[in-house]
This record gives structure tokens, C-alpha cells and sequence, in this order.
């Protein structure tokens, strides 16, 4: 059997692990799923009419605020699943199943390609998830062609691969589950720091660079520009070198840990 047969074979056989996992223990998945669902309820229903207002110069009901606000939430919702990733590494890391996998003759890699695989198909079956709450409470993609929705579904999964490498990484260097959620928090915090709930230019000016120069901010705007039409400019090639870059070196962390840890 050649090298890249019994990659794929192996590679395959942990993403199916890690589904089942997921299928049996959910309750970790849906609580981080909780949280873009509540604040997309809270912001809508609560903030809604007056952050519309703003946005819309003055008489705006709350669809204005909701379709501002949906992109954000879409990509806040793939930071907070990889939370999870994050927590199912550390527990595979701790709880000596990594020890036995040394132990067979399995291709190395197979275990975190599993992990990394089975984590980016929940993050969009999380994104799908919101996304239908979003719809149902009013949210609409305007002037969006197919083409677009293609690369909007392509700028997701990218931001989902580039995540979940990261929080694979944050996972390794945990000691234990509490410590890998703790690691992870930046995936959930980082979307509030962004222009997922307000434009970048109302913010303060001391705050405005923390918020323009993170990976969620162009990826948000360039979600927003896909889905409804606005203004991209240079946020789309940023969004593909923020994604890329986080890729790669989410990659070399976590497979330089994996190899290095000694359980």
C-alpha cells in the first residue's frame, strides 16, 4: 500500500472518530453554538431598531441592523466551534489515546488531518445552522448571484481551515480540556474586537487599528460585500492571505507539538 493510499485510508478512518464523538457527546458543540445564536437574538430584538437608525441615517427598522450584522455572526460562529476542537485535542492528548495510536501502524498525520476535517464540516454545518436562524427572524441576501455565494461558501471554509489549525495548535500546548478553552478563547473574542457589530470608523480612534488590522475584519467585509452587495475593495485578497497564513502556520505549530510530545 503506498504512502498516500494508507494516509487517505487512515486520515479517513479518524474523521470518522471524531464524527461519531461529535454525533455522541453534542452537548459541547451546541453550547458553543449557543452563544452567536443568543447574541444574534439579542442584538436584533434588543439593539435592533436603534443600531438600524444609525446604519440607516435616521428611519430604518431593524433589517437594516440584521443584515449588517449577520456576517459577523456567520464567522463568530466558526470561531467558537473550533473551541471545541481545541478541547477534543487536549482530551486526546491527555487521555493517552495518542499513546496506543503510536503504537499501530497508522500514518501519523491521519490523527490530526481527522480532527482538522471533522472540525471545518461542523463549523459549516454550524454556519447553515445560524444561518437559518438568521433567515427566520428576517435576514435576506440581496443582489447576490451565484457566483458569489460559491465564493462566499469558498471564504468560509478557508476561514474554517485556517481556524481550526490554530486551535488544533492551542489544543497541543493545553494540559488538560479547561486550559484548551481558555487557550481558544481569542477565536470568540476576536469577532467582538472586529466590525461584526459596528463599522470600524465609529469606534474610537486609539481602538480602530485593533479592530482594521485582525484576520475577522476583512473577512467579515468581504463576507458582507459577497452576501449583500457592498463595498469588498482590497478586504478579499486580505481575507485570503490572513487565511493562508494562519493555515500554514497553524500546520507547522501543531504538527512540530505533535511530534515533539512525548505521551
Amino acid at each position: 500500500m503506498s504512502s498516500l493510499t494508507l494516509a487517505v485510508r487512515d486520515s479517513s478512518t479518524m474523521l470518522r472518530r471524531n464524527l461519531l464523538h461529535a454525533r455522541r457527546y453534542p452537548s459541547l458543540t451546541l453550547n458553543l453554538l449557543l452563544t452567536p445564536i443568543m447574541l444574534l437574538l439579542l442584538f436584533v430584538y434588543i439593539f435592533g431598531d436603534v443600531m438600524s437608525a444609525g446604519l440607516g441615517g435616521g428611519g430604518a427598522d431593524r433589517s437594516v441592523y440584521i443584515a449588517y450584522i449577520v456576517p459577523g455572526l456567520l464567522l463568530m460562529t466558526i470561531g467558537s466551534t473550533t473551541i471545541g476542537t481545541a478541547v477534543s485535542v487536549s482530551n486526546d492528548m491527555t487521555e493517552g489515546i495518542i499513546a496506543r495510536f503510536r503504537t499501530m501502524a497508522i500514518h501519523r498525520g491521519s490523527v490530526l488531518i481527522g480532527h482538522v476535517i471533522g472540525s471545518v464540516l461542523q463549523c459549516i454545518a454550524s454556519v447553515v445552522l445560524v444561518g437559518a436562524v438568521a433567515v427566520a427572524i428576517g435576514f435576506r441576501s440581496t443582489n447576490a448571484t451565484a457566483l458569489e455565494w460559491l465564493a462566499a461558501f469558498g471564504l468560509l471554509v478557508l476561514f474554517a481551515m485556517a481556524l481550526t489549525w490554530i486551535a488544533v495548535g492551542m489544543g497541543l500546548i493545553s494540559p488538560n480540556a479547561e486550559a484548551a478553552s481558555n487557550n481558544a478563547m481569542p477565536l470568540i473574542l476576536l469577532p467582538l474586537l472586529s466590525s461584526a457589530f459596528i463599522p470600524t470608523d465609529t469606534m474610537p480612534g486609539w481602538f480602530q487599528p485593533i479592530a482594521e488590522y485582525q484576520p475577522f475584519t476583512p473577512a467579515i467585509e468581504t463576507l458582507r460585500g459577497l452576501l449583500l452587495g457592498s463595498e469588498i475593495g482590497n478586504n478579499g485578497w486580505l481575507t485570503i492571505t490572513w487565511s493562508l497564513g494562519l493555515t500554514v502556520l497553524g500546520y507547522y505549530w501543531s504538527k512540530a507539538r505533535f511530534n515533539d510530545d512525548p505521551k
